[in-house]
């Protein structure tokens, strides 16, 4: 006999099932609550609220597990191409060989932009918000693809789209950063992989050339795995909910990037090079700016330790403080501001305050001093994270049309006036 959950209400009894995952997470569906009862539930932010059933990435914070279609974030991060895990999240399956060569080429094949969309680039301003830039740019591309608005055409005009956007995302973010800073845009080379292919359209002259260190991709390649899904969060909650009214990829997709753009969602390893800044600003005491941190007192916040999500230690941290390390190595940077970081860090590891309130550096703080390391604008950190979450997304989207989930529409509790009459203008 399946599970039930009884609700009492009014002195009337009401029976609703027990839904389990395959990981023994459980739920109980309230779907047909309102139906019966009248009631609604109210849970302000989902907190408490799975909105679907998905087979794609598993998240246990308090152990600090985190699964893409059963496999461990520490092998894939180790073992895998982004190419590969993006196919891995999208598909189900990791690729055969052939499989894999075909959706790489199949990507090659698709990262040029029709040359119409420069125009639309020209016609920013110098100091526009890279996110919003390229938030426009990627709904726009459903313009120049209108077989794309049907989300529910074959699988192969699907595959298309997907491939499409996992190509041309990174020329658009790179020319969203070459458009601020007012120099030429650089053409994909298909040559080179995903990442260099990524960093050479990023810093490229049309006077000077630039291959990436291979100890500089392999960084940014351990990245994008490490922000490639991260469950129901804000942004991919937000690309399900827009794409169950049928909304094409692009549209989703694009709504994905604005919720991304929020400083409570992917600003997080932005807020830690302007909290580094800050501190450096102010003369670079370490020491001063702990006691801040430590005086409930005080509105100062670390920020790029601990986690809302994980509450021992963040899986992702680990795997990227080994390529932080490497890189700091290997460029041989002299920059007081991570030198400022490395103190911060080291106190986190060993001081008892922070063990014990598990205030440990998270993936965002060593994400930002990555990106700071590699030259990159901090105004571009929220678009890196755009490129590694882009397959989640899409994986995510994916799996909601071809799952025929309803159309996402919230109930509400109404607390505002009860029914009064119209007054005249003249009668106020």
């Amino acid at each position: 006999m399946s599970e039930t959950a009884k609700f009492e209400l009014d002195g009337q009894v009401y029976e609703f099932p027990v839904i389990e995952g395959t990981e023994n997470e459980k739920a109980i569906d309230i779907s047909s609550l309102r139906g019966k009862s009248g009631y609604i539930t109210l849970d302000p932010g989902f907190k408490n609220t799975g909105s679907c059933q998905s087979a794609i990435t598993f998240l246990d914070g308090e152990k600090g597990i985190l699964r893409y279609r059963g496999y461990p974030i520490e092998q894939l991060a180790e073992k895998a191409t982004f190419i590969e895990v993006s196919y891995l999240l999208i598909y189900g399956h990791l690729p055969s060989t052939k499989q894999l060569n075909d959706f790489r080429i199949s990507i090659t094949r698709h990262t040029l932009v029709h040359e119409d969309m420069k125009q639309f680039f020209e016609a920013y301003p110098a100091k526009a918000h890279p996110m919003g830039v390229l938030a426009s740019m990627v709904c726009s591309l459903s313009t120049f693809y209108p077989e794309s608005l049907d989300p529910n055409r074959s699988d192969e005009d699907k595959d298309i789209t997907i491939h499409r956007l996992l190509a041309k995302l990174p020329t658009l973010a790179a020319w969203s950063y070459k458009n601020s800073v007012r120099h030429p845009f650089m053409y994909p080379k298909n040559k080179l992989d995903y990442c260099s292919n990524f960093l050479h359209m990023m810093f490229a002259m049309p006077t000077e050339d630039y291959l990436a260190d291979p100890i500089i991709s392999k960084a940014l390649n351990t990245l994008l795995i490490l922000h490639a899904d991260h469950e129901q969060n804000c942004s991919t909650a937000t690309t399900r909910v827009v794409g169950s009214s049928r909304v094409n990829l692009y549209a989703s997709i694009a709504a994905g990037i604005t919720a991304l753009w929020g400083p409570l969602h992917g600003g997080a390893n932005q807020s830690v090079i302007e909290m580094l800044e800050q501190i450096q600003n102010d003369g670079g005491d370490v020491d001063k700016w702990i006691l801040k941190a430590k005086d409930k007192n005080d509105s100062f916040r670390l920020m790029g330790f601990g986690h809302r999500v994980y509450k021992n230690f963040d899986p992702r941290a680990t795997i990227i403080k080994k390529e932080c390390d490497a890189i700091l190595d290997k460029l041989g940077i002299d920059d007081p501001m991570l030198d400022i970081a490395k103190k911060l860090e080291k106190v986190a590891l060993e001081d008892d305050y922070f063990k014990s309130r598990n205030l440990y550096p998270n993936v965002d703080f060593y994400s930002g001093i990555i990106y700071k390391a590699l030259k990159i604008p901090t105004e571009m950190f929220t678009v890196m994270f755009v490129l590694g979450r882009l397959p989640g997304w899409i994986a995510q989207w994916k799996e909601m049309i071809e799952g025929g989930e309803p159309i996402g529409r919230p109930r509400q509790v109404y607390t505002g006036e009860n029914e009064r009459d119209y007054v005249p203008i003249e009668k106020r």
